[in-house]
This record gives C-alpha cells, structure tokens and sequence, in this order.
C-alpha cells in the first residue's frame, strides 16, 4: 500500500476559525463605529469635539497609507491602495490556515485582516479612510486614527510580541 502524503490545506487550518472570526468582529465593529459617527453623531459637522484632556474627535479622511503617506486623490488610486489590502488579508488567510499553530499569532493576524479590509472597504466607498480619533498632549498633535488602525496595531505588536518569545524560547535551546 502507498502511503498517502499529508497535504495542509490552503484555506483552513486548526486556528482559521479564530482567526476569521475575528477579522469579521473587527469589520463589523469598525464600520458600525463609523456609520454612528458619520450617519447618527454627524461627526464631519461637527469639527473637532473634546472629549478627554488628550482626545477629540474629529473627522479626517484619509486618502493616503499610514500618517497620511502615498497620498492618492483618485478613485483609481484609491482601488489600488484597496487591492493591495485584499492581497495582503489573502496572504494573512493562507499563512493562517497552512502555518499558524499559535493562538496569539492567530488572533493577531485576525485583528490585523480585519482592520486592512475595513479600512479598504472605506476606501471604495469613501474614496478614502474615515478616521475618528485624535490624541494629543501639550500642544503636540499625532494623527487621526479609528478602531480598524487599532486592531491593525494590536495585532502587529502580538506578532512582534510572539517572534520574541519564540526567538527566547530559540535561544534557551541552544544553552
């Protein structure tokens, strides 16, 4: 008899669910962040509002990547910047399903798919990404961000977080 080869499937694995679920709870939460604040609040005419010493909300589109680089003014622009999330969520998908074993780095990427894809869903049907909140602190202003750059930046830092452990946990090996 042949021995079967065990192949690993290229759109699921062990942590997909995890990982997808969260990604979906991260669209979902974010676009209804923006509706209220765009549809209900009427955040864009309201200007800037104060709501805590060192945060206002204000609306801000976006048209360009992080801290407002590669500015694009067009709706062509705005799809390219929209397929190139799509990719990078696809290959977030795949490396999800075929390599991740962890529940960290599953949960990362999750938030991090979640966050591209809403802020690309703004992009084609805002023409760019609607940000809601800015912090600031004796004078100095950093940019406007919303709840998808925050799951963007939470998963990043557990990525981060799990390469350094694994990196310890590496390096213990070798003692």
């Amino acid at each position: 008899m042949v021995a079967m080869h065990q192949r690993k499937p290229w759109l699921w694995g062990p942590l997909s669910l995890l990982g997808l679920g969260l990604a979906v709870t991260t669209i979902v939460l974010d676009q209804v962040h923006k509706w209220w604040m765009l549809g209900v609040f009427d955040i864009q005419n309201k200007g800037r509002v104060a709501v805590l010493p060192f945060l206002d909300l204000e609306f801000v589109k976006n048209t360009g990547v992080s801290y407002g680089l590669f500015l694009q003014n067009t709706r062509q622009g705005q799809w390219i910047l929209a397929g190139f999330a799509a990719l990078a969520v696809c290959a977030m998908a795949v490396w999800l399903a075929r390599g991740v074993t962890s529940k960290l780095v599953a949960t990362s990427l999750g938030l991090i798919m979640g966050g591209a894809a809403s802020n690309a869903v703004d992009r084609l049907s805002l023409g760019g990404v609607a940000d809601f909140f800015s912090l600031h602190a004796f004078g100095f202003y950093w940019y406007v961000f919303n709840i998808a750059d925050v799951a963007i930046v939470a998963g990043v830092i557990g990525l981060v977080y799990d390469s350094l452990l694994a990196s310890r946990k590496d390096a213990s090996k070798d003692i």
